[in-house]
């Protein structure tokens, strides 16, 4: 960077310029032992995995005075029931969560609507049951997770909206 007029500077130097180091480094290995090599393990219980999966929980609560429940249901589920459905979102793109992933995930459920089909919430007073309590129900948040289909976690929320209540037995694969 060049130095402003009034700096001074000996007029025997030469400026500085890029060169390469003597010693290059050896290439990178996953030689630590939690490194995993190759991709992220797939399999029954195993999530799916992405950065900053955290901040999900900031922009779940979000949501808390616009969520609708029913005689029967919690809200506590609710939000952490939808909470893995969001991640799955999420780590499909390979990114962080953002508000248009917990956006539809409520959406698909229906708890964002004051009045979802009758079927609907007596299916998810059934899966949501207990899952805020996640020592105990990660099988069942799992499984909600699960329950939406990758085409679904591929849409707009536009595209869910719109689709929602019409077709929401095609948003979660029943």
């Amino acid at each position: 960077m060049a130095a402003p007029q009034f700096v001074p500077s000996d007029p025997v130097d030469r400026p500085r310029s890029y060169s390469s180091p003597d010693h290059v480094p050896d290439r990178w290995m996953p030689t630590r032992p939690a490194e995993l090599p190759g991709r992220q393990p797939v399999g029954n219980q195993l999530g799916y995995q992405g950065p900053d999966q955290g901040y999900g929980l900031v922009l779940a609560d979000r949501f808390v005075d616009e969520l609708w429940t029913q005689t029967g249901e919690s809200l506590e589920d609710a939000v952490r029931g939808c909470l893995g459905v969001a991640l799955r979102r999420a780590s499909t793109f390979g990114r962080a969560p953002v508000i248009h992933d917990f956006t539809i995930a409520y959406t698909v459920w229906g708890w964002l609507d004051p009045g979802p089909p009758d079927e609907l919430v007596q299916i998810r007073r059934r899966m949501f049951a207990g899952v805020a309590n996640t020592s105990h129900h990660y099988a069942e948040a799992r499984a909600i997770a699960d329950q939406v289909p990758e085409a679904t976690l591929r849409m707009s929320p536009k595209q869910v909206a719109d689709a929602y209540p019409d077709r929401w037995r095609e948003l979660l694969a029943f």
